[in-house]
């Protein structure tokens, strides 16, 4: 816009004011950020709004460096490798082949399976039963940030339910192994079911929810048992294919090696039961699957 100023003292005195006023708009507009194109209306709704000034920006890479440092601390060879996002569309999850019982697919009986159908270099950590309560562990999952499924029997939880609820405030599923851990084949219908119900009980009490996953004690089942797991609410029965110790693995397959979407077993025991701790089967379970580039994904997520 053109601006005319008169030739006279009025008008120098006018011409004056005019470039104090863009001087002072300007330093005003350096001050605000409008300088490189930003402005300090509210964005519409959907855009992120700008930081504030001297805020904080969070650092993109401050989540590998501490598992970077969390791999050392804990005394690992190699850090653990980050699972990919769970997929948008869940894998159809089905009986593994020989392991069926009457009426499974025409009763739609939960499904038992040891593996989970993917093509990534994931596996499943499943932790049993609650009989050894280690801190460290707990802290040593929490500050590497490894997924887990745990999976309770109330005869030895009860000894301390505390224990299990800082592992649930920590993003643990926490699910059915019966109230007393027995072989579920050798009881009836109804004493299974009682097993089973009343374990469901226990974790809705304390816990807050009633789990959709059971894993029979020792692994074994029969009819009576999934039918009993589905009256209870279960959808998933799953197994293993294989179980991780303080001091060696065990294997379901021939090959004794490690699969896409394996599901590995092991146990809330320590050195009373086992040659080592629980920080010291997690370190075994870590350094074989990384080493072989898997990670660890959460089993839930695919279900």
């Amino acid at each position: 816009m053109r601006v005319v100023v008169q030739n006279d003292k009025y008008g120098a005195y006018r011409k004056q004011r005019i470039h104090a006023g863009i001087a002072v708009l300007a330093a005003a507009a350096i001050a605000s950020g409008c300088a490189d194109g930003a402005s300090t209306a509210r964005p519409a709704a959907g855009q992120q709004p700008r930081e504030a000034p001297g805020a904080k920006v969070p650092d993109k890479h401050a989540a590998q460096r501490a598992r970077v440092a969390a791999a050392k601390r804990w005394g690992l060879s190699r850090v653990p490798l980050t699972a990919p996002p769970p997929p948008a569309v869940k894998p159809e999850i089905r009986t593994r082949a020989g392991f069926e019982v009457d009426g499974h697919e025409e009763d739609d009986l939960p499904p038992v399976f040891t593996t989970i159908p993917t093509r990534q270099k994931i596996v499943f950590l499943t932790i049993d039963d609650g009989a050894e309560k280690d801190p460290a562990f707990l802290r040593m999952m929490r500050e590497l940030r490894v997924p887990y499924t745990a999976f309770l029997s109330d005869y030895l939880v009860k000894e301390d339910y505390g224990y299990f609820k800082r592992m649930q405030r920590a993003g643990v599923s926490l699910n059915n192994h019966t109230l007393d851990h027995p072989y579920l084949p050798g009881l009836s219908y109804s004493r299974q079911k009682r097993q089973i119900c009343g374990m469901q009980n226990v974790i809705e009490k304390h816990y807050g929810t009633r789990p959709t996953l059971f894993r029979p004690p020792f692994g074994n089942y029969n009819a009576d048992t999934l039918y009993a797991a589905k009256a209870c609410g279960i959808k998933y029965a799953p197994l293993w294919n294989e179980e991780v110790f303080a001091d060696h693995w065990e294997y379901r397959e021939w090959d004794r090696d490690l699969h896409p979407g394996d599901i590995v077993l092991s146990h809330f025991r320590g050195k009373d039961d086992w040659k080592g701790t629980m920080p010291d089967m997690i370190r075994r379970f870590l350094e074989k699957v990384t080493a072989k580039g898997y990670a660890v994904a959460r089993l839930e997520d695919y279900l």
